[in-house]
């Protein structure tokens, strides 16, 4: 048994009092002899052991009054070990946007909110957090409105990073009891949980009544003849084979053509849409079903094409670059050295340096500044070259130096298929490939990675960050790679990286960068603006382009204009993630040492009794009253 006040206890030295009078009254009378009484011997006998008898009853009555009044007001109780310690909660409210599905017909997300604000003491103090939100010591009270009107997020954090947040919310103290609650749909990858062991886990699980969620997951397009797109729209999510699902699609808010889709066995199904080419599209396309809203809209944008800018400062044939950069999508301009214009390079989206045998210090140094700019740069050398100009250029690049020319055949057979110039390029890695070859090259010592190499592991291609360099001359009398088909996506990828353009659309919170062809003034800045929205995006400005990079921002799907000042320059386009699509859920009943309660209001009562303490100052109040009773009645009753 403890006690609330067991400083009162000292209070029990009262009970001395009672005893000494007790003692007093008990003291021994000096006994005087009459005449004639012996007859009455007898009754005084009789009289004075009743009278010793009351007064030992009068005295334990009155010792368990005052006993039993100071343990009374000592309150003891009886508790467990955790019900003597003081209590520190953390609740974690999953918000993303799985808890849209419903159940009851109300979202998982609000039927969570409801039930924590009906069920939890307004006077307990805790601390929240959700997949965007922390509150840290608050009651209920303080936080009902903000819980009332809380959002959606894509933010979902898996149970180890609950518990790595929730640590942190936690009091440093080892004498507080620690319990963790969880109110999630609990749709994670990984159900296992890790942490500090001195922390109790308790979850309600809440799911909805139907697992069927049908989303447009993702599209793209593929050009056909006749000045058409193939827009290809993929749908997931069916439970029945055959089932159809209007999808219609809008170019702003003009519907412009509406299909069905019809699943597989699979639950998946594509829809295909006619574009006309080359056409500005503010693309949405919709879906309506009863599962989660927030995959039910795709945007997505093509906006009018950019030509990306290509100069070739050559002694060579220019009549194959010609064919690699046709005019609908690149602005191809070729001059030798002696013609060319250094005031057209910082212009330039790339810059290719072809058969150039001695490169002078100017164009060195405008090459250097336009690279610093933001520009990309081919360097493919002759077989007579300088070598003293060209390792001092090629060295303000890196590690990057070309050692005496080898007049040895290589062939050219190791390929980079995971360099960013070849992904996606070929469906599987190839052996039987027809490689070209070489007659001489410069053996190169860089630290820049290798993206062709020749068959002895030495590298004919190399380069990264916007700088790419060819260890052997391409003309016909020293190679045929001209003519393997290696030379299209390597030179078309250099030419399209160095210009980022914007894709069909981006994902919310993934690292993107896109470029946008315009001259900012000083102290300019590009926004993204959405309705009332406006957000200014990471950027980094060049003399012709501004790149912009997507992850923190924006947080919302829908179409953005990207504008300067009140210039609307392009549109872009952003998706929520689809990762939570697909309505399947961890079985929780699996998860060692987690106490589990079907609702919130269970959970609350399970805590609750768990940490009860039994109080007993009543009682002793009762046996008090039952001593004063007592003590009347041995008064009246007892002669």
């Amino acid at each position: 048994m403890q006690f609330k006040h067991p400083e009162i206890l000292w209070a029990l030295l009262l009970l001395l009092i009672p005893i000494f009078i007790h003692l007093f009254q008990l003291r021994r009378f000096k006994k005087e002899a009459f005449t004639n009484v012996a007859m009455l011997q007898k009754v005084i006998s009789e009289s004075r052991k009743s009278s010793i008898l009351k007064k030992w009853l009068l005295l334990l009555a009155r010792l368990g009054l005052i006993a039993a009044l100071v343990i009374a007001f000592a309150q003891p109780f009886t508790a467990s070990e955790d019900g003597l310690k003081p209590m520190e909660t953390v609740i974690y409210l999953d918000n993303s946007f799985s808890m849209q599905a419903k159940t009851g017909g109300m979202p998982l997300l609000q039927k969570a909110v409801q039930e924590l604000i009906q069920n939890i003491d307004e006077a307990s103090v805790f601390s929240l957090f959700t997949n965007n939100l922390v509150f840290k010591d608050i009651t209920i009270k303080d936080v009902q409105n903000q819980l009332l009107t809380l959002g959606y997020t894509q933010n979902q954090y898996s149970l180890k990073e609950v518990q790595l947040i929730a640590e942190t919310l936690f009091a440093q103290d080892e004498s507080y009891t620690k319990k963790l609650l969880l109110f999630s749909d609990f749709q994670f990858s990984d159900p296992t949980i890790a942490g500090d062991d001195s922390i109790e886990s308790h979850y309600v699980q809440f799911k909805p009544d139907s697992e069927e969620n049908i989303a447009i997951d993702s599209l793209h397009i593929d050009p056909r003849p006749a000045g058409q797109n193939n827009l290809s729209v993929i749908l997931t999510g069916a439970k029945t084979e055959g089932q159809n699902v209007p999808l219609s699609l809008y170019d702003g808010e003009r519907l412009i053509a509406k299909s069905s889709a019809t699943f597989d066995t699979n639950g998946k199904a594509s829809v295909e849409f006619s574009l006309p080419d080359k056409e500005e599209v503010d693309g949405r396309l919709e879906i309506s079903e009863p599962g989660l809203p927030f995959d039910n809209a795709f945007y997505f944008n093509i906006n009018k094409p950019k030509a990306i800018k290509v100069l070739a400062i050559t002694e060579a044939d220019q009549s194959y670059l010609q064919r690699l950069f046709p005019s609908d999508e690149f602005d191809f301009q070729a001059t030798s050295l002696s013609q060319l214009n250094y005031s057209s390079i910082d212009t330039q989206n790339l810059v290719i340096l072809d058969n150039l045998q001695l490169l002078p210090e100017s164009l060195r140094r405008s090459l250097s500044n336009f690279h610093a700019n933001g520009g990309s740069l081919v360097v493919i050398p002759s077989d007579r070259i300088d070598l003293q100009s060209y390792n001092s250029f090629l060295g303000s690049f890196g590690r990057f130096a070309f050692k005496d020319l080898l007049p040895f055949e290589q062939q050219v057979t190791g390929i980079t298929f995971s360099h960013p110039l070849y992904q996606n390029v070929f469906e599987k890695n190839i052996t039987n490939f027809q490689f070209p070859r070489v007659a001489r090259y410069y053996p190169t010592t860089s630290n820049a990675p290798t993206i062709l190499a020749y068959a002895s592991g030495e590298p004919f291609l190399l380069g990264g960050n916007r700088f790419y360099l060819f260890s052997a001359s391409l003309t016909n009398q020293n190679s045929n790679f001209k003519n393997s088909p290696l030379i299209v996506p390597s030179f078309y990828n250099m030419a399209r990286f160095s210009l980022q353009a914007s894709e069909l659309y981006f994902t919310v919170g993934e690292e993107e960068r896109m470029d946008v062809v315009t001259i900012l003034g000083k102290d300019n800045v590009l926004s993204l603006s959405k309705q009332e929205m406006e957000i200014i995006p990471r950027q980094q400005t060049f003399n012709t382009k501004v790149s912009l990079f997507f992850g923190d921002n924006p947080q919302e799907d829908g179409i953005f204009s990207i504008r300067n000042k009140d210039s609307v320059l392009q549109k872009v386009s952003f998706n929520y993630r689809r990762n939570e699509s697909k309505l399947e859920y961890n079985n929780m009943e699996n998860l060692a040492n987690r106490n589990g309660q079907n609702s919130v209001a269970a959970l609350f009562d399970f805590i609750r009794s768990e940490n009860e303490q039994v109080a007993y100052w009543k009682w002793f109040v009762i046996l008090a009253l039952v001593f004063a009773l007592a003590e009347a009645l041995i008064q009246k009753y007892i002669a």
